[in-house]
């Protein structure tokens, strides 16, 4: 495989202010944040338990896990502008019936086919978005260009877990909520202009001919050195934040005294100004630290934290506290992501490799959700937290072995793009 392309734009395009990704990616993170923190607290209320608010998150987590399937067909028909107005428009309508429908055990089977449905529409946003930015952005804004993009995407999941549990608890009709949210949606699509097009790849061949060849490319890209590393950061149980979709609900904050405003608090406006600040400020050290080396750092740094807060007094102001610091270390683990995975992908085929990596990060959000709800109940909010921070360090365990394992000998530690040989590790 040859080594990942340059990301430069034509000398004649301006680059865009990266502010534009955030506006753009917001409905994303708007999309997992209302099912994950509005939905998820307001499960206890209307009957539901722990871990069928789990079956939720996981509904709308199921469709980021197999997006890589569909990426092939935002790449290759259409533009991507068309591609994301489409998108946001079936995110406005399926944020508005997945507040319509009323939370309980008869609608649970709608709710999750609704969630499903609804996130899929959102795979179509970040894969759009993906392919504009990976055309626009040069090797030098990686760093800084994945900082916005991941400070819109968490700014967006507060907005959608904190602003949609007020306007869902306080709004005459739970509906309002959702609409006012894909009204929010509609309106940062204006930001499209501020980006330079960036059209469907290989136009001068059929659909079918097109597909074969990005799946080609992403295999490439996968059989690399560099390219098994960056599959192993995605898969393993590190750096997933899914221990914030179980203390956002009621009958788990309750332990630590926080009720539905502390929750909206912040899940919402704090958790989208501290998670985006996490984002900038990766953004500023992943221009001078490789970003898989910041990403592991993290890793440690969020089992640490998880640790903490299960050794501290359950009280309010520590479940404010911790909470805080947590979605500040998330929003450190997303900008180092975006960053590694964008020195792998290279420029060509991008929704698809991206999503292909993304994807696999998606799998270890779904069953450590699962996880750690089960662990919540078995053993309570303590054996929860220490779940979550054991999985880190044995993550980063693991991926230190198969780091060692694929280098090549008297090599450093730095990301590999040759492929691997036939039978090789």
């Amino acid at each position: 495989m040859s080594a990942p392309h340059a990301l430069s734009p034509l000398p004649s395009v301006r680059l865009p202010h990266p502010i534009a990704y955030t506006l753009l990616i917001i409905p994303f993170g708007a999309m997992s944040g209302y099912v994950s923190v509005a939905m998820a607290f307001l499960c206890t209320r209307f009957g539901l338990s722990v871990e069928d608010g789990a079956l939720l998150v996981a509904a709308g987590m199921l469709p980021h896990i197999w997006k890589f399937l569909w990426a092939p067909i935002v790449d290759t028909t259409l533009t991507r502008k068309r591609w994301y107005m489409l998108a946001v428009v079936l995110c406005t309508l399926g944020i508005t019936a997945m507040s319509a429908i009323p939370l309980g055990k008869q609608n649970m089977r709608l709710l999750e086919a609704t969630i499903f449905v609804a996130n899929l529409a959102s795979t179509l946003v970040c894969m759009s978005i993906e392919g504009l930015m990976a055309h626009a952005t040069p090797p030098a804004e990686r760093g800084r260009v994945g900082g916005w993009f991941q400070a819109g995407n968490l700014g967006g999941s507060g907005l959608g877990g904190g602003a949609g549990l007020w306007m869902a608890t306080h709004f005459s009709a739970p509906w309002m909520a959702g609409a006012m949210l894909g009204a929010i949606f509609l309106a940062g699509s204006l930001a499209l202009r501020w980006i330079p097009e960036a059209k469907a790849e290989a136009r001068q061949v059929g659909l079918p001919r097109a597909m074969v060849d990005v799946v080609q490319e992403l295999w490439g890209v996968i059989r690399s050195r560099g390219g098994v590393v960056c599959a192993a950061l995605c898969v393993l149980p590190i750096n997933t934040g899914t221990a914030t979709n179980v203390l956002s609900q009621a009958e788990v904050a309750a332990k630590w005294g926080a009720d539905e405003n502390t929750v909206a608090l912040v899940n919402g406006a704090l958790n989208g100004v501290l998670s985006a600040a996490g984002c900038l400020v990766a953004g500023a050290i992943c221009t001078r630290i490789n970003s898989r080396t910041v990403y592991i750092i993290v890793a440690l740094l969020m089992s640490l934290v998880a640790t903490a807060m299960s050794l501290s007094p359950f009280t309010r102001t520590n479940y404010i506290a911790y909470s805080l610091v947590y979605v500040f270390v998330l929003g450190l683990s997303y900008t180092a992501f975006t960053g590694f995975v964008l020195d792998a992908i290279g420029k060509g085929a991008a929704a698809t490799k991206y999503n292909a990596f993304a994807s696999l990060s998606n799998a270890p959000i779904t069953y450590m959700g699962l996880v750690l709800a089960w662990a919540q109940t078995k053993w309570g909010e303590h054996g929860m937290l220490y779940t979550e921070a054991l999985a880190g360090v044995g993550g980063v365990m693991a991926l230190s072995v198969l780091i060692a394992a694929v280098r090549p000998r008297g090599t450093p530690d730095v990301t590999f793009t040759e492929p691997l040989a036939p039978g090789s590790n």
